[in-house]
């Protein structure tokens, strides 16, 4: 799949990608001048436009994102938006935000604010040639980085019925996985599933009469858990917990009294982000910024039906009690 064009200074900004809860991310985190902020999934800029003019120029934006065109985007797009006087130095990495940590720590760049959007943006899921969405045809894709070599073709015509089974049941939480695999392998043996549509067909073929029953298209799971396998999405946000469930390795990257938000889309991440912050503030290691989980409100939902699922949940390190 060629590459996405670089994109060009006189573009308009982010076309149909509209953050999520950015008031409230930004009354949790409470950026203030000087300060350190880690992106960790930069996207199109959106969270990163309201956040970095509060740190002034003497502030520093640290951004990663796995999708270059992502990353080319909300550089100029920054640069742009953001008058010289306001805007802090900026630094852009291109990799997965798993590697953050020891990027941050070999450059003795410590954040004192950190937001992981673990979405991705509206460009990428209206892009067809992407292959996250079965609402229009396409290559049957989903990676986030193009240059990744795996792709959803490869595994839903490579792997085995009981490997695909697995992989929906426990990303997709499906509970017709198995019944999805055995017509995916029935398929593919008559001709191998390559686009978007013809997965869409098999899964939906799959429910049956329940798939007029079903309140979301019988495909959502099936394309969540091939999205997640191909991207290895929970390893690496486990891999990013690690290095601040540990003491010693959060300190080699986060300064004292850190905040950190999370914005999940799905039960999997957010499970994994609510046991970290709850076995943090038991050992007396955080603070919750937030005594209950964070949703987007009605009128953001009209505005933006994308944000219905998101699940924000922030909260503060604590310096270590010395003995």
């Amino acid at each position: 799949m060629p590459p996405h064009p670089p994109f060009a200074t006189d573009d308009p900004p982010a076309p149909g990608h509209i953050p999520i809860m950015v008031e409230q991310i930004l009354d949790l985190l409470a950026p203030k001048p000087g300060e350190t902020y880690i992106d960790l999934t930069i996207g199109r800029a959106g969270h990163a436009l309201a956040i970095a003019p509060k740190l002034s120029a003497n502030g520093c934006l640290i951004a990663f994102d796995l999708d270059q065109s992502n990353l080319t985007f909300s550089k100029a797009r920054l640069k742009r938006e953001i008058l010289d006087s306001r805007r802090p130095t900026l630094v852009f990495h291109h990799t997965n935000f798993a590697a953050a940590p020891d990027i941050s720590a070999q450059t003795d760049q410590k954040a004192d604010l950190v937001l992981a959007d673990l979405g991705f943006a509206s460009s990428q899921m209206d892009d067809p040639n992407r292959g996250f969405a079965f609402s229009s045809d396409g290559p049957l894709d989903m990676r986030l980085d193009p240059s990744a070599r795996l792709t959803a073709e490869q595994v839903v015509n490579q792997s085995s019925e009981r490997e695909i089974a697995d992989l929906i049941f426990k990303y997709g939480e499906d509970p017709f996985a198995r019944k999805i695999a055995r017509t995916i392998v029935a398929d593919r043996q008559n001709q191998p599933i390559k686009t978007t549509a013809q997965l869409a067909r098999t899964v939906r073929n799959a429910y049956g009469s329940r798939a007029r029953q079903s309140r979301m298209h019988p495909a959502t799971r099936t394309f969540m858990a091939l999205r997640i396998a191909v991207n290895n999405e929970l390893a690496n946000l486990e891999a990013l917990i690690h290095h601040i469930a540990d003491p010693d390795l959060a300190a080699r990257w986060l300064n004292p009294r850190a905040r950190i938000a999370f914005l999940s889309f799905h039960s999997l991440e957010d499970r994994i982000i609510k046991y970290l912050i709850n076995d943090l503030h038991r050992d007396g290691r955080a603070e919750k910024l937030s005594r209950k989980l964070i949703k987007p409100g009605d009128d953001e939902i009209r505005k933006n039906p994308r944000a219905r699922s998101a699940k924000l949940r922030a909260f503060r390190l604590l310096e270590p009690k010395h003995t």
